[in-house]
């Protein structure tokens, strides 16, 4: 066979294998696929979404003594004080995605025992 017959050939093969490729790429934005994006959207401001670090969890003053010290070493970082019956929480961090919150952990490990990494709206 000669080179130009090959590639007349094979040229209506990439053009149907482009275009299946093509077609799966595009996005078919129906009602109920924008209602279930909305749907997610308000889930996450309402829930949140995202990871948090908990170093505590347990008596009230045991937690204000952690929420005391942990101000001492990492000042910049933003903590919160959560009551769930019955047992107090000491939670630090957004995370948008776990590796972050695992990587911040190492850190906080040098300094606390016990950490946990928390997904939030769980």
């Amino acid at each position: 066979m000669k080179r130009g017959f090959k590639i007349v050939c094979l040229f209506p093969l990439f053009l149907v294998g482009s275009t299946v490729i093509f077609s799966q790429n595009s996005t078919n934005m129906t009602k109920e696929v924008r209602s279930l994006l909305e749907k997610k959207r308000t889930y996450n401001k309402l829930i949140g979404s995202g990871y948090t670090i908990q170093l505590f969890n347990g008596e009230e003053t045991k937690a204000k003594k952690v929420i005391t010290d942990f101000k001492g070493e990492f000042p910049e970082t933003k903590i919160k004080l959560l009551y769930e019956a019955p047992d107090w929480k000491v939670q630090v961090g957004h995370y948008k995605v776990k590796l972050d919150a695992d990587r911040a952990s190492l850190s906080f490990k040098k300094v606390f025992d016990n950490i946990i990494v928390v997904p939030l709206g769980k």
